[in-house]
């Protein structure tokens, strides 16, 4: 995977839609209640991308 994932935290809302949909990838932090990549080679690209475009706040990214 050529690209980067990352979540812009100042735009996050810690809703958490992106852990349910791939859980394997995003985990919301406790403490920042917010989201984070914990392993972005965790699930399918096609998944990620899910997790991406159900974001209401559109703050996860790819950074090429």
């Amino acid at each position: 995977m050529a690209r980067k994932l990352y979540i812009d935290e100042d735009e996050c809302i810690g809703c958490g839609t992106c852990e349910e949909i791939c859980p394997e990838v995003f985990k919301l932090n406790e403490k920042t209640e917010k989201a984070e990549v914990i392993d972005p080679a965790g699930s399918s690209e096609d998944k990620i991308e899910e997790a991406i475009e159900a974001c209401p706040v559109e703050c996860i990214h790819w950074e090429e």
